[in-house]
């Protein structure tokens, strides 16, 4: 039996113990349905999990005197956290592929930040592209990861999806910007502005026990980039990477920041919907096939 499926089979021996309690009432119910709520988000959380607990964690323990570069060290786990997600069949190639591409333009966008003085890594490493350590574009596909898992266990749905080419024109826009703002023009309102536009209508349903729950597109894009903001408080006070105001110690990065890892979710969103094209939700009272937008 596969990691996979025993995954599966211990998953539903916990819910064929809990489900009793969880009949007896509608509050046993909701509440039931809440744990398994913040279990699947968890597990959709994996690979970003881990990567804030090594981040911390190294900081935290991490002997000066060891020949292994701490940066070095987060590279080689990461990629093996990689492997073992793709052994394990926990994601699946084509989905590691799409996330390769979002770690791949991070990684580019982190170069060109980097040397516009946005941020630095104050820390020396051999596995370095200039002056980004090749760990930092694992933190870009983390964030794919979540989308990826957090699609397939909640079992979304869309209800009025945007056209398919609006939502790249944005998130082509959105990583454009976020390079030719240092010498025009910044139009990340403009972005906030058509991203309400483009997915003002549209909401998805998720389903974390048995009722699909419903929720704008808008709603739960704001809520993924709080959760990477407060992420990216981990990460900088874990010294993975420092911003100008943090060189002198530590503070909460300022909230604006959640306004460019929106952009940047919305970016990974898209590269996702690669390999999971958005599907309709069907009506509850008129049953009818799936049919990808």
């Amino acid at each position: 039996m596969s990691v996979k499926d025993r995954i599966k089979a211990q998953v539903a021996a916990f819910d064929a113990l809990a489900r009793p309690w969880a009949l007896r009432s509608k509050w046993h119910g909701w509440a039931y349905e809440f744990l398994l709520f913040g279990l699947k988000q968890a597990w959709a959380c994996l690979f970003g999990g881990l990567m804030i607990v090594l981040l911390v964690g190294t900081h935290l323990v991490w002997p000066d005197d060891l020949p292994l570069a701490r940066y070095d060290f987060l590279v080689l786990a990461a990629i093996a956290i990689q492997a073992a997600l793709l052994l394990t069949k926990l994601e699946r190639w084509d989905e590691a592929l799409v996330i390769l591409i979002f770690h791949v333009v991070g990684t580019i966008m982190e170069i060109f930040k980097t040397a516009q003085g946005s941020w630095v890594y104050p820390e020396d490493s051999l596995l370095r592209i200039g002056d980004v350590p090749l760990f930092s574009g694992f933190m870009y596909a983390c964030v794919g990861s979540y989308i990826a898992r957090a699609i397939c266990l909640f079992e979304i749905r869309y209800i009025h999806y945007p056209p398919l080419w609006t939502t790249w024109a944005l998130a082509l826009l959105a990583y454009v910007n976020f390079f030719t703002h240092h010498y025009t023009v910044d139009i990340r309102p403009g972005l906030f502005a058509a991203s309400a536009l483009i997915f003002g209508r549209a909401s998805f349903t998720f389903t974390a026990d048995r009722t699909p729950r419903r929720m704008p597109m808008l709603l739960g894009f704001v809520l993924v980039s709080f959760f990477i903001w407060a992420a990216e408080n981990a990460g900088t006070f874990a010294a993975a990477w420092v911003y100008p105001s943090q060189q002198d110690g530590w503070h909460v990065v300022p909230i604006g920041k959640m306004g460019a890892w929106y952009l940047l979710m919305l970016l990974s969103y898209v590269l996702v919907t690669l390999v999971h094209p958005p599907v309709r939700a069907v009506p509850a009272a008129r049953p009818a096939a799936e049919g990808v937008l």
